[in-house]
């Protein structure tokens, strides 16, 4: 079967989560992925856990599939010399070493587009390859409280919280798997590649979206919204009698069905709630006539009624539930996978559907250097080679 990327081959220098997940998904896109380390292993979250399943990482696990892995010591001139190589038959590089790294290595775009006209090369970073913080390391963490992230996530209890995943690392890879494809369209075109410098702060920076729209036109610095939504009401969290769910309301006409709902049909026109923005304005006083109404019956009832009426709700599930979940499972959310280290494992599946080149898994997240014979044998190493280049601790 034909897959959309079948056909590019992309060098994958990146390790923990933005840059492997960006590859990850060019890999189950039907991309050849050749992922890059340091003899031995040298992606930090092969370490990160536990948990481990027979010291198999399960972090490492959730962004590696559909990857062939080559082991390479880039501080030596034969390492630098075998990712030249590749380079010829490469249409995708990405890195994500610090800014002025690669230049160091000899391996920066311009020395390798030198070999290679059509090479599309991806520079992810902390804060990008230009600006006062250029030099910065970056991880996701920071990265949420700097963007502004953390300043409007939490509540006045709480204090300024992340988000529960991080989140900057995964729009930054998704922004690069963008800008990848779109470069590789416009190659297709004119024959030539370029570079792409994409970095963790921008991504958090976008990802502020309405609310850096708000402050942009208002000059208001928002506070901590919590479970609220700044520009729509109600559109949050309420406790019902057996626990908590969620009832987002998008528009009046959703409001006017979720009024009768509840029996509280004089909502309606009283000229405090009549329309979304008098909502926003007297939120404190529509909030608790609203949560008295659902706190009197369960979770259960109320979702059954919404989701009869076309009420955007849903409870606040753990991951148990999630992964025990009908829809998740029916939609193959959840797949399986042997791997040669861990056994059989489970992973979470790809959220595209393609209906002409459906995503395939077709790799288990790779051993490290567990291709790093094929893959030198293609290059034409010889045996010999390869055995001298593992002795000197080079692959």
């Amino acid at each position: 079967m034909t897959e959309a990327l079948s056909g590019i081959k992309v060098l994958d220098l990146t390790r923990v989560l933005a840059g492997p997940l960006c590859t990850m998904v060019l890999g189950d896109l039907g991309a050849e992925v050749i992922k890059i380390e340091a003899p031995g292993g040298s992606d930090d979250t092969r370490t990160w856990g536990p948990p481990f399943k027979n010291e198999v990482s399960a972090y490492y696990l959730c962004a590696n599939r559909n990857k062939k892995s080559l082991t390479v010591n880039l501080k030596s001139e034969e390492g630098k010399e075998i990712i030249r190589n590749l380079i010829n038959e490469c249409d995708v590089l990405i890195h994500n070493f610090k800014t002025g790294t690669m230049e160091r290595l000899g391996l920066d775009y311009e020395s390798l587009s030198n070999i290679n006209k059509g090479l599309v090369y991806c520079s992810i970073t902390g804060f990008g390859e230009t600006g006062p913080y250029k030099h910065l390391p970056g991880y996701d963490y920071i990265i949420q409280a700097m963007c502004g992230l953390m300043s409007i996530t939490g509540d006045s209890e709480s204090g300024p919280q992340k988000v529960g995943v991080a989140i900057t690392d995964i729009l930054t890879g998704l922004y690069a798997c963008v800008g990848i494809q779109a470069a590789l369209i416009e190659k297709s075109k004119s024959g030539t590649g370029q570079k792409l410098d994409i970095s963790l702060f921008d991504a958090g920076v976008s990802s502020l979206v309405n609310i850096a729209s708000n402050y942009l036109m208002s000059e208001k610095i928002p506070g901590l919204l919590g479970n609220v939504h700044a520009n729509i009401v109600p559109y949050q969290t309420f406790d019902t009698s057996n626990g908590k769910m969620v009832i987002a309301i998008g528009n009046d006409r959703q409001f006017e069905k979720f009024t009768h709902i509840i029996g509280s049909e004089s909502l309606i026109t009283d000229p405090l709630f009549i329309n979304n923005a008098k909502r926003v304005e007297n939120r404190d006083l529509l909030i608790p006539i609203l949560q008295q109404a659902l706190g009197a019956k369960p979770t259960e009832y109320w979702q059954e009624l919404c989701n009869e009426n076309g009420i955007p709700c849903g409870p606040i599930n753990n991951l148990e539930k999630v992964f025990q979940n009908e829809q998740v499972l029916v939609r193959e959310m959840v797949i399986e996978k042997e791997h040669p280290e861990a056994g059989k494992i489970k992973l979470v599946g790809s959220p595209l559907k393609l209906s002409k080149t459906p995503v395939q898994v077709k790799q288990h997240p790779p051993l490290p250097g567990e291709h790093t014979n094929e893959i030198l044998k293609g290059l034409g190493y010889t045996e010999d080679q390869i055995i001298e280049y593992k002795n000197k601790n080079i692959v």
